[in-house]
């Protein structure tokens, strides 16, 4: 929706449309107006009542009946502002409530109600009106005030008006009678401005125990005070206006009394203030946006490629009540010419891994010569994709009011309008100064009005005769419903599914500045940039103001999300492990060689085996979890547990250095084997359940013979505690505390074979102790995690570390790989839960649990954790958000396992249970 179909302010006769952009609206003076140039006898008879309005650049008088123009005075070309006396037989002269307005220029707008281009009377006049209620006294002093300002300099002229400003507000108080509770508490009291599009209108903003209040200096709005009760706000957020963090958005229930509020505070002191004692209330009650997770919601093919990029705007500061930032979209479609869109056909689909500028490689080349001779600071483009004349231009049709305003009170030459998609789509092309995108509205559905010449103006005639109407649309599209509802699909289709992220890398993401923007041809001027001016350190006011008009005019670039490549969008599901390139033939020392995670496959992961993590356990199996047995075996906390293949036994390790058989058919200990000294960390069951593998804090792996009920080996395998192990495709791969991953071949006994020892086949080095570990199903990719926080992601054939980041403040409890193989979990210390893009290495998810998270589970698209609260969550991890919540142990949940329809679960109070998929 668009500020067209909210503002109400636009479809009263007189609003702040018709004064300058920025322009402030004081008070009006109820008046009878003389014509000019007419006898006494002659005025009396036609004058007419109205309204006279002082504004900070000029005087504006609105009359009752709207076949009469309104007729605007700029205060910069009146020549006198004074009491107006007739002499003594004068019939017009009423006891010092006369006032003359000398100017050599009168504006007339609106005459007979009609939105038209404006008039301007360029002859000097001298204008009479006589005060209903008033003396001359009760307004000349502030007409003369703001009339001496209008001769100063512009940015003299600005401070000047400022400081009127800053009087008039010290002296009005808000009027606490207007508050619905006399007994509501004031927490806050400021001012600021009511912000919307070309608009700012000054007030003073009452916050108190149970609304917010905003009362305007003047009444131009609908309401003497604003009013939003806490209980009907679903979002606040903050925002940039003018490149400065002052603003800030506030959106309500649609049936509530004011639907949507954006403010503008005096210093981002006072704004952060007015957001931290919103945020403080218990009464509001903000939507569960899940602004956290929208990346990895639009990933997995959650919300729309239309969602997202609204989303990506908001979240940049860019909002539909700000035209110097408006939300911007994507050209998609490149063909305006076919009688058929073919959305299966490339060359139908713009390049989105090139800015717009440099789609055209002719015009590109030339502006590459000029980048390199240009001096400090360098541009590339000289205009901007998003400016307010731009959305203008796409909205002139069912906006021409705030055309007017934006230029001057002209419409553009008709031939340069917005007549054509095709001609449109050519001069972004071809034009050496055009580089505008799209706006939202060309990809919402049942919105076609802006396409539409629906008479509200009359905007001139086209050089071939034609006036200007409805926009012409190309050939495949049916009408303007038809034309929005392909573009639409063009938007969500495959292809572009496939190649978003690239244009989100241009606008919102890494290649937005810096020298990722100057090789993707994508830089602007400086000053469209957050942060490359200080405003409130320049004192040079005329500087000062010429930065203020250019940031308001030129553009702004968005907030930039993303420091590093953006991850595409999943369209098709991967690779399962069958289609794994590296095989259990993989033997030997791993040499270190350069390596890219963009060479990798992805396969299928498996923790153990498919029979393992199943992948057709579905949300409702895991909600409809039941307790099937419990049992205390261990002296202290369990650290790991595995359930035996034909899901008769379960084998458990504790950190009281027992290894421990129970049987689920007989329900008792099978066997208790005192492994080591030490406490024991993790273990790995053998695919026959013959032979277990046990880690130690001792620096040492045990391999237990379960049918023989002895120890076959002891591996000295590190300097420090062995943290996790992990066997795959014949391969043992052990961490350790001493900052080391050791891979060892080992191929288990069997029927045929005897008991052989683990050779050693390499070492992945790491900077700090290793806790965790993960590997796909095919032994593809190692990940890991380390107790200062950090996640390494290996090429295993390689042993090549393809990226390193720092994700957690300490400990990382435990790491895995999405079953796609396209994404990283990891939880640590630090109670965050954290989604990596497994090429980007972009955030996708951040939650904090507010507790710590030990382990977990990922099964296709959901995820089992294990809580120290003692409970187990449930996770959509399409949506990421959390479903269901069990309990489960009295201490923290250390250990997971999850075979068909059964879960494991052990913890810190030595209990082991088993959770039953109820059928």
């Amino acid at each position: 929706m668009t500020f067209i179909e909210t503002d109400t302010a636009a479809q009263e006769r007189f609003n702040l449309l018709l004064l300058e952009p920025g322009e402030i609206y004081f008070e009006d003076f109820s008046v009878f107006f003389y014509p000019s140039n007419l006898s006494e006898a002659e005025a009396i008879k036609r004058k007419q009542r109205g309204h006279l309005k002082i504004c900070s650049k000029s005087i504006v008088f609105v009359p009752k009946e709207s076949q009469h123009p309104i007729l605007k005075f700029p205060l910069k070309y009146v020549k006198e502002i004074n009491e107006w006396s007739g002499g003594l037989f004068s019939r017009m002269d009423m006891n010092d409530r006369m006032v003359k307005i000398k100017s050599d220029q009168v504006i007339a707008m609106k005459e007979k109600n009609i939105i038209a281009p404006y008039t301007f009377l360029k002859e000097p006049v001298e204008l009479r009106f006589s005060l209903n209620y008033v003396t001359a006294d009760d307004c000349l002093p502030q007409m003369c005030q703001l009339h001496r300002a209008s001769t100063l300099p512009p940015a003299d002229q600005s401070a000047m008006i400022n400081a009127i400003v800053l009087s008039r507000r010290s002296r009005v108080n808000f009027n606490t009678s207007w508050l619905d509770d006399l007994y509501e508490k004031i927490l806050m009291e400021a001012q600021g401005d009511k912000i919307s599009p070309l608009v700012t209108n000054p007030g003073r903003i009452m916050l108190t125990s149970s609304r917010l209040y905003f009362q305007p200096f003047n009444n131009i709005e609908s309401v003497p005070v604003i009013k939003i009760r806490f209980k009907d706000m679903k979002r606040v957020i903050k925002r940039r206006f003018l490149l400065r963090q002052l603003g800030i958005e506030i959106f309500c229930q649609e049936n509530s009394t004011c639907p949507h509020l954006y403010l503008s505070l005096k210093t981002t002191e006072e704004r952060n203030e007015l957001y931290a004692h919103l945020m403080q209330q218990k009464d509001v009650k903000l939507e569960d946006t899940g602004q956290e997770d929208m990346t990895l919601r639009w990933q997995s093919g959650d919300i729309s490629n239309y969602d997202y990029l609204i989303y990506l705007n908001s979240v940049a500061d860019r909002s539909f009540s700000d035209l110097t930032q408006y939300p911007v979209m994507p050209w998609i479609i490149q063909d305006y010419t076919s009688s058929h869109l073919d959305l299966s056909n490339p060359l139908t689909f713009r390049d989105l891994s090139k800015p717009i500028g440099a789609l055209n490689e002719e015009r590109i080349s030339k502006m590459r010569e000029r980048y390199a001779e240009m001096p400090e600071p360098k541009f590339m483009y000289g205009s901007h994709y998003s400016t307010p004349g731009y959305v203008l231009f796409y909205l002139a049709l069912i906006a021409p009011e705030y055309v007017l305003c934006l230029q001057n009170g002209k419409f553009d030459q008709p031939d340069r309008m917005f007549n054509s998609m095709y001609e449109t789509w050519q001069n972004c092309m071809m034009g050496a100064a055009d580089f505008k995108e799209l706006i939202p509205e060309f990809y919402s559905l049942g919105s076609p009005e802006f396409l539409l010449n629906n008479g509200l103006s009359n905007f001139g005639i086209r050089q071939d005769g034609r006036p200007v109407g409805n926009v012409e649309l190309p050939p495949w599209a049916e009408g303007p419903e038809d034309f929005l509802r392909k573009l639409h699909e063009a938007l969500e289709c495959e292809h572009v599914s496939t190649h978003l992220h690239g244009w989100i890398d241009l606008i919102f993401g890494y290649k937005q500045r810096g020298y990722e923007a100057e090789k993707a041809d994508n830089v602007f001027y400086y000053m469209t940039y957050e942060g490359s001016v200080d405003l409130d350190s320049i004192q040079d006011p005329n500087e000062r103001a010429r930065m203020e008009i250019q940031i308001m005019e030129f553009g702004q670039v968005p907030n930039q999300l993303f420091k590093t490549p953006h991850p595409q969008r999943f369209t098709s599901p991967s690779p399962r492990s069958g289609s794994s390139r590296t095989s259990s033939t993989n033997e030997g020392v791993i040499p270190v060689t350069a390596d890219s995670l963009k060479d990798f496959t992805p396969v299928h992961v498996l923790e153990e085996d498919e029979a393992s993590n199943p992948a057709d356990v579905t949300l409702t199996d895991l909600t409809s979890l039941q307790l099937y047995h419990k049992y205390t075996l261990h002296k202290d906390g369990v650290t790991d547990i595995k359930l035996s293949s034909d899901e008769k036994n379960i084998f458990s390790v504790s950190q009281d250095s027992l290894l421990k058989m129970y049987s689920l058919e007989d329900q008792r200990q099978l066997r208790s084997i005192n492994i080591s000294t030490m406490a024991l960390s993790s273990c790995q069951l053998m695919p026959d359940d013959k032979t277990i593998i046990v880690g130690s804090w001792d620096n040492n792996v045990y391999f237990y013979s379960i049918e023989f009920g002895r120890v076959l080996d002891t591996l000295c395998a590190h300097d420090d505690a062995v943290s996790n192990i992990l066997w795959r495709n014949n391969k043992l791969l052990t961490a350790s505390w001493d900052s080391t991953v050791k891979i060892w071949k080992f191929i288990p006994p069997s029927a045929s074979t005897s008991f052989t020892v683990a050779e050693y086949a390499g070492q992945l080095d790491h900077d700090a102790g290793v806790n965790c570990q993960c590997t796909d199903g095919g032994l593809s990719l190692l990940v890991t995690g380390t107790i200062e926080g950090h996640i390494n992601v290996w090429s295993i054939s390689s042993g090549y570390q393809i990226a390193s980041h720092e994700v957690h403040q300490g400990k990382i409890n435990d790491v895995t790989i999405s079953p796609d193989c396209r994404r990283i979990l990891s939880c640590g210390e630090d109670k965050i839960l954290r989604v990596l893009d497994m090429e980007t290495g972009t955030e996708i998810l951040v939650r904090d649990l507010q507790t710590q998270c030990m382990c977990f589970k990922w099964i296709s698209g959901l995820l089992l954790t294990g809580e120290a609260s003692g409970s187990i969550q449930l996770w959509d991890m399409d949506k990421g958000q959390m479903v269901s919540t069990l309990a489960t142990h009295t201490g923290t949940v250390t250990c997971l396992d999850l075979k068909n329809k059964s879960l494991l679960t052990a913890g810190q109070d030595k209990t082991v249970s088993m959770w039953k998929i109820q059928q």
